[in-house]
């Protein structure tokens, strides 16, 4: 049996949307061997401390997405990248309290592969730079060593949350904007989705 965590059980505690399901999903994570934990102000399950997945409730539906899914065997196919970026994360998703319940066993065996995973110390083997630099990250960079100091202390995940969101934006003004405005969090050793 999994651990709760206080946080966690404040955390579902408030949830308006989709209450029920999250806390069918938590039922079952905690009928494991997972420890629940609080991070990112959410509820997280780990196993001896590595993350393996984490709910969330998300527009018209519940996911529950796997830290290293894209390992996880599939052969029914019910996991799917969380958006067009993702490499490492697979989710499964839900909108109703049946669904969960359906999924049941399906969640167990990819808990139980998740687990398998980290004792066996697998990971994600991504390449640290698969992405372009838009060509005024260079130009910044190239312009300002304090800058590129930063930029180069920063995990290969953040770098290419930062690459993406600057070169996500259509005009070079907007790019120039948003490389200004994240100067203070790149200093800051943060990504773009860091508080």
């Amino acid at each position: 049996m999994g651990s709760e965590d206080r946080r966690a059980g404040v955390f579902y505690g408030k949830l308006g949307d989709w209450k029920a399901e999250m806390e069918a999903v938590r039922a079952v994570l905690l009928a494991g061997p997972l420890e629940e934990t609080f991070k990112w102000r959410q509820a997280c399950y780990t196993w001896k401390g590595t993350n393996v997945c984490m709910p969330g409730g998300y527009g018209g539906r519940v996911r529950l997405s796997f830290f290293r899914g894209v390992l996880l065997d599939d052969p029914e196919g019910l996991l799917v990248p969380p958006g067009p970026n993702s490499r490492a994360a697979r989710v499964m998703e839900f909108r109703s309290v049946e669904e969960v319940e359906a999924a049941r066993e399906a969640i167990e065996a990819f808990v139980a592969q998740a687990v398998r995973l980290v004792e066996d110390g697998r990971e994600v083997d991504l390449p640290p730079d698969d992405f372009d630099l838009p060509e005024e990250l260079e130009e910044a960079l190239a312009a300002d060593d304090a800058l590129r100091e930063a930029w180069e202390a920063l995990t290969p995940g953040r770098r290419r949350g930062w690459a993406l969101h600057f070169g996500g934006a259509k005009r070079a003004e907007t790019r120039e904007r948003r490389i200004e405005k994240a100067r203070d969090a790149i200093f800051g050793g943060k990504g773009m989705h860091d508080r």
